[in-house]
């Protein structure tokens, strides 16, 4: 992806995830915006059209973006900070999941466990190494594993984004396990 595509699609999980407002679009209960009405604010700040994004759709390394069937809608597959419910369905996790963090922010997670702060939802990794290049962007990288599975049998309850990332409501300390990578 070049460049310019990847500061568009950083725009994009702004918008979708967290301000639509700020190209003057609204969301609907689900997350979705409308295709043409999301293409005409990115224009008024960037040379931008569907093939533009459709190819940050496609090429995505995370996944973060999902079209309708017929491609007049898109979201972003979770990371939202506002209300949106974009029906995630239920499972069951394996026994372990896992938490990349920075450093800094270890004492918090010490003290509270994982909570959302400013999202809905606490995001697990389904590995290690995953979770270690998602820790790696915070600084120096600090992993946690989950009991995800003694917590669901406990009766939290976990989803499974359209993108691969594991979501909870909060993971207490009970639940975690520190382990710190040189």
């Amino acid at each position: 992806m070049s460049k310019q595509l990847e500061e568009i699609s950083k725009f994009i999980a702004l918008i979708l995830r967290h301000k639509p407002e700020t190209i003057g679009i609204t969301l609907d209960e689900h997350g979705w915006a409308k295709v043409d009405e999301l293409i005409d604010g990115i224009s008024k700040t960037y040379d931008f059209n569907m093939e533009m994004l459709e190819e940050i759709v496609r090429t995505d390394k995370k996944g973060r973006y999902s079209f309708s069937e017929d491609k007049t809608l898109i979201r972003a597959n979770q990371g939202h900070s506002i209300n949106v419910d974009v029906e995630l369905e239920e499972k069951e996790p394996p026994e372990f999941l896992w938490h990349g963090t920075g450093e800094k922010f270890v004492s918090g997670i010490d003290t509270e466990g994982l909570i959302p702060k400013s999202r809905l939802y606490v995001h697990l990794s389904k590995d290690e190494d995953t979770a270690l290049q998602v820790g790696a962007r915070h600084g120096k990288p600090v992993l946690y594993r989950v009991l995800s599975g003694k917590m669901y049998k406990d009766g939290y309850v976990f989803y499974l984004s359209q993108n691969g990332v594991w979501l909870t409501k909060k993971v207490p300390l009970e639940y975690l396990e520190k382990k710190i990578k040189n």
